[in-house]
């Protein structure tokens, strides 16, 4: 008895914060033949893996949350920059109104002004619409769909999206 409490106290030395615990003299991983196992150098080796890429996991969340107020900040300034543009622009054309009465009566003056921005409307409308007839097709995504049956061995087949040789057909509720 009064040997463990000597092994007890030559393990662990207490300190001014309590008792420290020792240093142990053999690897815990190492087989009989004191060289880690393959079990053990696989379980070591994922942990490692696993614990770097929650790392870098957090590490890209970090940069990606910094970045992100960012922007949102920047976007809300722009839609504030946007908005005010548009009140200025009612100024503008309130002003312009006002000019023109100089010269011509109130009624002339709103209408040329009313025109005006009746063009505007009309020409934004006219090439938003231009650009949008010139759109074209995703040739080069279809032509990589349409060569899936070339690439893919044994789906010949191959109809489009849906269609799977290996798959019986669907049933119909």
């Amino acid at each position: 008895m009064n040997r463990r409490k000597q092994r007890a106290q030559t393990t662990v030395a207490s300190g001014p914060t309590g008792p420290v615990p020792a240093i142990p003299l053999s690897d815990a991983n190492a087989g009989p033949s004191g060289d880690p196992t393959i079990g053990n150098l696989v379980k070591d080796a994922s942990a490692q893996v696993s614990t770097l890429f929650r790392g870098e996991i957090a590490l890209a969340k970090a940069e990606i949350t910094k970045e992100a107020k960012k922007a949102g900040a920047g976007s809300g300034l722009l839609a504030a920059a946007g908005v005010m543009l548009l009140y200025t622009s009612l100024f503008f054309f309130i002003f312009l109104g006002a000019l023109l009465m100089i010269w011509l009566p109130a009624w002339a003056a709103f209408g040329i002004v009313f025109l005006l921005l009746l063009l505007i409307t009309a020409v934004a409308g006219f090439f938003g619409y231009k650009l949008f007839t010139k759109l074209k097709k995703p040739e080069k995504t279809m032509e990589s769909v349409s060569s899936l049956k070339e690439v893919l061995p044994g789906q010949t087949q191959f109809e489009g999206p849906g269609a799977h040789s290996a798959l019986p057909p669907a049933r119909e509720h």
